[in-house]
């Protein structure tokens, strides 16, 4: 298409509006030509009639009068003088008058106006104008035919016609090129290097190097170059993130394999007589179980197969309290676990996948209570509202350590106990994510820590 390009809308554009700025000089400039053409005819008319009323006699050659009234091309010339009108020069029949046009009265809008009637009234009239000569308060009033001063006014408005598209062309293909050169070809510059960046995004050699010394091509050229750097150091860390997943997959399925030899052969020692392994024999399967359900977090996070609930109407305090049952068996003897939930309490989700998750959350926050070697309580509650179900888990542990709270949800990152991996939250985030939920840190402390579940009815 012709005006497919930017540059080119551009010149459109700009010869459109230049065009049309003319025309609000074009009638103004038209109706001074004809003001100026009709002041000039009263000027010769007026040497005529005083070269007339000085001669001696009362009336000119006829001759001499034909002559000096085709010179000032009128067909009546007449003067006021004192309030007296003095008929100097006429043609032996003068013609009706059409129109008369009053130059000492008349405003810039009615000149105007005029000026647009004579293009618009094609006939040959007889018009009178009336107007005062430069230099002299006599007032003259002429007959003339209007034909030779619409021919006049028509090639004199071709002319500025004719400039005024070779100006707006000369003008808009100045801007053309201006434009193409001052924001064109910096924009196809950056174009260019963002296709070359595509083609190898890891390259840092492709990141562009801002030059433009207009102020928005330079910002936008800075945050696109903030933009390519951030983007290439993701995908190399992306890339060693991916490489060193793999090998920790590979790591962890081995060490697993190790680590349940390891624990059946702890068993064994379990059994012995000797009342110095009895005591460290609880201890070290304890160590072995959960390096073993370290490595398979790690398994199971690395594969990211986790399906998709299976949404249903589930009752919370059914589920909450075998939660709360199974981690009582494995807790220390000074963590009390209890569940306050209503038995009217339900909420749109995947009952194994939530178990899951509360699993995760009330494991943690015994672990914590547990570690800073002190009695404590975890509670888990459950209450519905207006938009679903919210689960609260809470505990009267230590409270996140500051690195744990700046990294919570980081895999790898976000342990709060020493030995810790993380992915239990990283894990439960995403399955409470898919549930359309959310799972929040709601409040962390020396009084304790508070997580928070929602899910809504619309999942």
């Amino acid at each position: 298409m012709l005006f497919n390009t930017l540059s080119r809308r551009f010149l459109g554009l700009a010869a459109v509006f230049l065009v049309i700025v003319e025309a609000f000089f074009f009638v103004p400039a038209v109706s001074r030509f004809r003001e100026s053409y009709l002041q000039n005819q009263l000027e010769l008319s007026q040497q005529a009639a005083l070269a007339v009323l000085g001669m001696p006699g009362d009336m000119p050659a006829p001759e001499l009068e034909k002559q000096l009234l085709a010179n000032a091309d009128v067909l009546t010339i007449a003067l006021r003088r004192a309030d007296l009108r003095e008929l100097a020069l006429t043609v032996p029949e003068p013609r009706r008058v059409a129109q008369t046009y009053d130059l000492t009265t008349a405003s810039r809008i009615q000149l105007a106006r005029a000026a647009m009637r004579v293009f618009l009234v094609p006939r040959n009239r007889v018009i009178q104008v009336i107007g005062r000569a430069r230099q002299s308060s006599n007032i003259i009033e002429i007959t003339m035919w209007e034909g030779p001063l619409r021919i006049a006014m028509a090639r004199y408005a071709l002319r500025i016609l004719i400039t005024s598209l070779l100006i707006s062309g000369g003008v808009a293909i100045l801007m053309y090129l201006a434009v193409r050169w001052f924001i064109v070809r910096p924009v196809r510059r950056v174009i260019a290097n963002m296709m070359h960046y595509r083609d190898n995004p890891e390259d840092a050699g492709r990141v562009i190097v801002p030059k433009s010394g207009a102020a928005e091509l330079r910002e936008a050229e800075n945050a696109l170059r903030d933009l390519q750097v951030q983007l290439t150091a993701l995908l190399r860390q992306k890339d060693r993130l991916a490489q060193l997943g793999g090998a920790v997959a590979k790591i962890s399925h081995d060490l697993r394999n190790l680590l349940t030899t390891a624990q059946l052969l702890a068993d064994r020692i379990e059994m012995s007589s000797d009342p110095a392994v009895k005591r460290s024999a609880p201890k070290l399967v304890n160590s072995l179980s959960r390096a073993i359900a370290l490595c398979e977090r790690t398994l199971t996070f690395g594969r990211a197969e986790e399906p998709p609930p299976t949404f249903e109407t589930v009752l919370l305090a059914p589920l909450i309290e075998e939660v709360v049952h199974n981690e009582c068996l494995l807790a220390g003897g000074e963590v009390s676990i209890r569940a306050e939930a209503g038995p009217e309490v339900t909420a749109r989700a995947d009952a194994d996948q939530l178990f899951r998750v509360l699993t995760n959350l009330v494991r943690n926050a015994a672990q914590a209570i547990d570690g800073a070697a002190g009695p404590g309580e975890v509670v888990v509650s459950a209450r519905r509202d207006d938009a679903g179900a919210e689960i609260t888990v809470r505990d009267t542990g230590p409270g996140l350590p500051p690195k744990a709270r700046e990294n919570l949800f980081q895999p790898f990152r976000g342990g709060a106990r020493q030995g810790g991996s993380g992915l239990g939250l990283v894990i439960a985030a995403e399955i409470v994510k898919g549930h359309g939920g959310s799972l929040t840190l709601a409040s962390t402390g020396p009084d304790g820590t508070t997580f928070r579940i929602h899910l809504p009815d619309n999942s």
